[in-house]
C-alpha cells in the first residue's frame, strides 16, 4: 500500500470470496486508527448507507492493505 490514509478519507474496502455473493468493493468512511505495528494499522470504515444495507453492518475494520484503496 502506497497510500497513507487518514480519519475521515473516502476509501472503498474489499470484501473477498469468504463473502459468498457479498464479495467485492464498497464504500465508506475511515472512521478510527488503530496501530498494530510500525508500518500497519487497522482501518475502521464507516460503510455508507446502502453498503450497511446489503452486509447488515455498520462498520468494518481493514487490515490487509490490498483490500482497500482511496475512493474514486
Amino acid at each position: 500500500m502506497d497510500e497513507t490514509f487518514k480519519i475521515g478519507d473516502r476509501v472503498q474496502v474489499h470484501l473477498g470470496s469468504k463473502f459468498g455473493e457479498l464479495e467485492g468493493w464498497y464504500s465508506g468512511t475511515i472512521v478510527r486508527i488503530e496501530p498494530y505495528s510500525e508500518h500497519r494499522n487497522f482501518y475502521w470504515v464507516q460503510l455508507d448507507a446502502e453498503a450497511q444495507k446489503i452486509l447488515k453492518m455498520r462498520e468494518i475494520s481493514v487490515f490487509n492493505p490490498r483490500n482497500i484503496r482511496a475512493a474514486s
